[in-house]
């Protein structure tokens, strides 16, 4: 800690292009989203349907955004004093009552989840005016989003006091505001763009945490089963699919959408590489839950329609947003790798469409199988004489 007060400073400039780390406050902060994840994850294991899945996308979606919002502040404020430290530990306290309230947070636990989510975003709106006071060039920045903020986090106040279905409707709106405000201060982004190594390293963070919720669900979908062949062989399927989905993640990050918004003025490429990766981290965690189902499933009779569409649903998913990120240059700018990507998706979920009679480890391994050619092209494709061809949007 530098000193005991220190006011938030700005954290990017001309020095903005230097290499940047994750700080130890934010790799603790980072862990009470494990545990967030952990119970999402355990929400979608008992609740493995169509409402299910529909719960599961709306109790994720706050969780996300509230790592969102402290990391967006951090990459551009963070300072190391004791109020700021004092402020991430009621965040992390908001958190906890978010994780506490996860399995029964579209029921009877609605209004602590809502207040939760509420506290979290109260924190941030007085994080962002502490920063505007002392640097009154980030002044109309943190005003656009501390008053957008502000008003999303009553309207999640006011929804833990009305009955269902009232309730959700004030969620809906909250979130479309939390989600609108970034997008309507485009010209002000531009002013202060984020850092571009500290941020992707940031997200990448957050997906090793979904990532490592995915082995997890391995192994505990091998420990409550009886040591089966079968079962074994699609364990190692199931960590198959995790390790490709790494790869091709983390094997093609990079700050180029930051880089592009800082020297070219383009914001639409930040903002896709921004959004794109929700259904990237939630299709990663849906996908750890089903390779658990998987495994707990019996290995001799054919898998459940449930189970199936929501393993390959999830990873058709998760390759449906490496396509797209790379489409359009987010992340490596490849047109090949994008057709691969993009393409696996209709395959992953021809599997679910007629794979009705097959037992859950040829599901999974051909689930599995797919997930490897995407590797394999990565691999074989000549990286030096590869062109990163700048798109134009």
């Amino acid at each position: 800690m530098a000193s005991f007060i220190e006011p938030p400073r700005l954290r990017i400039g001309e020095d903005s292009e230097e290499e940047r780390r994750a700080t130890w406050l934010e790799l603790f902060y980072d862990l009470v989203f494990v545990v967030a994840v952990s119970q999402l994850a355990h929400y979608l294991h008992d609740h493995v349907s169509l409402s299910g899945v529909l719960g599961f996308v709306a109790l994720f979606i706050p969780v996300w955004w509230s790592w969102i919002g402290t990391t967006f502040y951090a990459n551009r404020f963070d300072s190391d004093d004791v109020t700021h430290r004092l402020l991430t530990a009621v965040q992390m306290l908001a958190i906890a009552g978010l994780a506490v309230n996860v399995h029964h947070g579209l029921s009877e636990s609605c209004t602590g989840f809502a207040l939760s989510y509420a506290l979290g975003r109260v924190v941030l709106v007085v994080e962002y005016v502490r920063a505007g006071w002392h640097i009154p060039t980030a002044r109309p920045l943190t005003n656009r989003y501390a008053t957008g903020f502000t008003i999303a986090a009553v309207l999640w106040v006011i929804s833990g006091f009305v009955p269902i279905p009232w309730r959700f409707v004030f969620w809906t709106l909250g979130l479309i505001i939390d989600f609108a405000t970034p997008l309507s201060a485009r010209k002000l982004q531009l002013e202060l763009p984020p850092h571009s190594s500290h941020l992707p390293e940031r997200f990448g963070l957050f997906t090793m945490i979904v990532l490592g919720e995915a082995i997890v669900a391995v192994v505990d979908g091998v420990s409550e089963q009886n040591w089966d062949v079968l079962t074994v062989i699609a364990a190692v399927f199931g960590l198959c699919i995790a390790f490709s989905l790494w790869w091709v993640y983390f094997d093609n990050l990079g700050g180029t959408p930051i880089q592009k918004a800082r020297t070219e003025g383009r914001v639409t490429i930040f903002n896709v590489w921004l959004y794109t990766h929700l259904p990237l981290v939630m299709g990663i965690v849906a996908a750890g839950v089903a390779v658990e189902l998987v495994l707990l499933s019996k290995p001799m009779l054919a898998l459940s329609d449930a189970v199936r569409w929501l393993l390959c649903g999830s990873i058709a998913l998760c390759y449906l947003g490496l396509g797209i990120l790379h489409r359009i240059g987010v992340i490596r700018y490849c047109k090949s790798r994008a057709k691969f990507r993009i393409g696996a998706a209709p395959i992953i979920l021809a599997i679910a469409l007629f794979g009705k009679d097959l037992l859950p480890v040829a599901v999974i391994g051909l689930v599995a199988l797919v997930c490897a050619v995407q590797v394999v092209q990565d691999v074989t494709q000549s990286r030096p004489t590869t062109r990163l061809v700048e798109p134009e949007i």
